[in-house]
């Protein structure tokens, strides 16, 4: 009986450990797959949604008339979302068209009068021309008597009137090329009166306040009434058209993580579903406050943390569209498998 029994002492010790060694085969086994399995297959749960936001602020200083928008609410590219009291840019407005079309009229008033007294010249040299042709016509016809002394004095005074004529006009262009100046200095004056009409137009314009793109209004914080003042924000628009997450990745797993792989997604928002997106890009720096640069030399302080931890380094993945369901919002907590190839 005693050696029956230390028979199955034995064997129990042998099973035991065989299964040991079994146990720990196994759990080396598992502690390899899982171990390739998280670098072929990078995970992290340190990633949030983005997405491309603008800070809306008026171009121009005034009281709101009008707030045609509510917070949170979805908008597209083009529309109107308030408006700037316009009448004091529209009286700019008004004003400098005036003073164009008053420049343009001066300047065309005096180019007429130019032309006109280029016409009136180019005619007292025709008449001059003529009465000296007339005068060298009957100096030779007075010794024969064919002409009388009076008819000569009046050819001679007709040609002084028409050559006093001449200078008379000659000195009226003078005087109008003058009035307009150079044609540079011309053109300088229609420009800046244009370009006066211009900068009012767009100031004008810009008290129309329109989304300048598709997305959601978020942190508005205006209402009709109050005075905007010109570039200080009102309001964010977050851009729907691309909305992307930064997942963190330890350094050591990044020579596994290239552009274009796939990820699954998931959001603590919508627990059980499942989303998609491509890899766009890998972070290349981050910002060491140990060695930033003071008084132009590098600072390292000292340190006695021996232990050395990998940086996170953010990986962009562009997310597929999501359906009307499962809409994304800036913010949301993510988990990020990388698919391995």
């Amino acid at each position: 009986m005693p050696e029956t029994s230390s028979k199955h002492v034995g064997w129990a010790h042998v099973l035991g450990r065989t299964l040991s060694g079994i146990a720990v085969l196994a759990a080396l086994v598992l502690s390899w797959f899982m171990y390739r399995l998280y670098f072929a297959n990078p995970r992290t749960d340190d990633a949030y949604v983005h997405a491309n936001t603008a800070s809306l602020a008026a171009h121009v200083s005034g009281e709101i008339t009008k707030l045609l928008i509510k917070d949170n609410e979805r908008v597209k590219e083009g529309e109107l979302l308030f408006v700037v009291d316009p009448r004091p840019y529209q009286l700019a407005l008004d004003t400098a068209r005036t003073k164009l079309n008053l420049t343009e009229i001066e300047i065309k008033t005096l180019r007429d009068t130019i032309n006109s007294a280029r016409a009136q010249l180019a005619e007292r040299k025709i008449d001059a021309a003529n009465s000296r042709q007339y005068l060298d016509r009957i100096l030779p016809l007075r010794a024969r008597d064919f002409v009388t002394d009076n008819d000569l004095v009046q050819a001679r005074n007709k040609l002084n009137a028409a050559e006093a004529g001449v200078a008379t006009a000659s000195s009226e262009l003078q005087k109008a090329e003058d009035a307009i100046g150079v044609l540079a200095d011309v053109n300088q004056r229609v420009r800046a009166a244009a370009e006066e009409v211009e900068d009012a137009q767009l100031n004008y314009d810009y008290c129309f306040v329109r989304a300048p793109c598709d997305g959601y209004v978020t942190n508005l914080n205006i209402a009709r009434g109050q005075y905007a003042n010109m570039g200080q924000p009102v309001l964010t628009l977050v851009d729907d058209h691309t909305w992307y997450v930064l997942a963190y990745f330890r350094e050591d797993l990044l020579d596994r993580i290239r552009p274009g792989m796939q990820a699954d997604i998931s959001l603590l928002s919508y627990p059980g579903e499942r989303f998609s997106g491509e890899v766009q890009g890998i972070g290349w720096g981050l910002f060491q406050q140990n060695g930033a640069t003071v008084g132009g030399l590098p600072e390292v302080e000292e340190t006695l943390n021996w232990v050395r931890l990998n940086q996170r380094f953010p990986v962009r993945i562009v997310l597929k569209p999501a359906d009307n369901a499962h809409p994304y919002r800036m913010g949301q907590t993510a988990v990020v498998t990388i698919r391995g190839q």
